[in-house]
């Protein structure tokens, strides 16, 4: 499949990107090209996945150096497909298998995230089709769908530079929740709409 022009190899069976996410990334990516006066930009790419976010960073950024992070080892195979498929330059990226940040020792000018966040509760709204194609992993995150938010959101902290910036995405239905915990968390932020109007990603920083 394409995603912003980038190659994308689904043969590991990881998670299919959707066209929102192919939007907000799209909105995103102009604005770290105005980043252009820096001589390197190190984004991180975290529950990469196909590797598809961090891929268009790379393609479409000239200065970026991307970190890609998932836990599961089909992903990590994925990624190492699609950069190739892609022809990136080795000295672009590393892939790291990790349980979130467990094994990334650095900060970041930016962070990208598109974790797992369909609540259990709502198991009956998810398409079949969805169901039986996609890793549940990918999916589901707890009886809310809030787990994998919260613990990167609180992380993260650590993992950004002075100013560095998160772009995550999320479920709609979830913007109050995410608003109050960001808030406790004493982050900036902004909610930010997808194509169909519908809340769908947002931008924090510390």
């Amino acid at each position: 499949m394409k995603f912003l022009n980038c190659k994308i190899d689904l043969s590991k069976k990881v998670f299919q990107p959707r066209m929102e996410t192919e939007y907000w990334v799209r909105k995103s990516l102009k604005e770290l090209k105005t980043e252009n006066g820096k001589l390197k930009i190190k984004i991180l790419d975290i529950f990469a996945g196909s590797g598809c976010i961090g891929i268009a960073i790379l393609k479409n950024i000239q200065n970026s150096f991307v970190d890609f992070v998932d836990i599961s080892s089909k992903a990590i195979e994925q990624i190492k497909i699609n950069l190739i498929l892609n022809k990136i330059a080795k000295n672009r990226y590393k892939v790291i298998k990790s349980n979130l940040f467990e094994k990334v020792k650095e900060k970041y000018d930016f962070i990208f995230a598109n974790p797992p966040y369909v609540a259990l509760k709502r198991i009956n709204q998810v398409q079949k089709e969805v169901l039986k194609n996609e890793p549940k992993e990918a999916l589901f995150a707890g009886p809310e769908g809030m787990f994998w938010i919260e613990k990167f959101l609180k992380e993260s902290k650590k993992y950004l530079k002075p100013r560095g910036i998160i772009y995550m995405e999320f479920d709609p239905q979830q913007k109050e929740k995410i608003k109050k915990f960001l808030e406790k968390e004493n982050f900036q932020f902004s909610f930010h709409k997808d194509q169909f109007k519908k809340y769908r990603w947002l931008k924090a920083q510390i």
